[in-house]
């Protein structure tokens, strides 16, 4: 079983950037494609962002040219740059696989985009 631990979220302004984190262990992730959600207030829980084991990537198109991302196989993490960030990205945002029956969810990072 994988287990994973998100981080890098926190308190930006709109317009300013972070890059999430996600750290697995118990079992490699390289053979999987992987991705990010997230969960705002009262709604249910999105997909974000796909990085396929080979490096493809798509996004929702509500963050396409804003976020990006990665993947560091040697590491065992998938990252998430977020650029020009919006009051609409406020969410707690996880991740996890793409496909198929998804591992225990991790606590998430809280992400929060205010003046």
């Amino acid at each position: 079983q994988v287990q994973l631990v998100e981080s890098g979220g926190g308190l930006v302004q709109p317009g300013g950037s972070l890059r999430l984190s996600c750290a697995a262990s118990g079992s490699t992730i390289s053979i999987y494609a992987m991705a990010w959600y997230r969960q705002a207030p009262g709604k249910q829980r999105e997909l974000v962002a796909v990085i396929t084991r080979g490096g493809s990537t798509s996004y929702a198109d509500s963050v396409k040219g804003r976020f990006t991302v990665s993947r560091d196989n040697a590491k065992n993490t998938v990252y998430l740059q977020m650029n020009s960030l919006k009051a609409e990205d406020t969410a707690v945002y996880y991740c996890n696989s793409a496909l198929g029956i998804p591992w225990s969810w991790g606590q998430g990072t809280q992400v929060t985009v205010s003046s």
